[in-house]
C-alpha cells in the first residue's frame, strides 16, 4: 500500500532540491542544461539510468 504523506513529502523535497542551483548559480545551471542538450541520446539514457540506479541504492539504504 502506498502510503501517499511519504510520497508527496519525497515529492516535495525532490523540488527543493532541483530549485537549488538555478536559485544559487544560475548562469552555472543554464550552462550545464546546454552541456546536457547537446550531449547524445544514449548518453542521456545512461545518465538516467545511472541517477535511477543510485536513487534505489540510496533508498534502499535509508528504508
Amino acid at each position: 500500500m502506498i502510503d501517499w504523506q511519504d510520497l508527496l513529502t519525497a515529492f516535495a523535497l525532490y523540488l527543493v532540491l532541483e530549485g537549488l542551483i538555478p536559485f544559487f548559480n544560475p548562469g552555472a545551471f543554464r550552462r550545464f542544461m546546454q552541456t546536457m542538450s547537446d550531449l547524445p541520446e544514449s548518453t542521456l539514457r545512461y545518465v538516467g539510468l545511472g541517477s535511477m540506479v543510485v536513487g534505489v541504492v540510496l533508498l534502499s539504504m535509508v528504508r
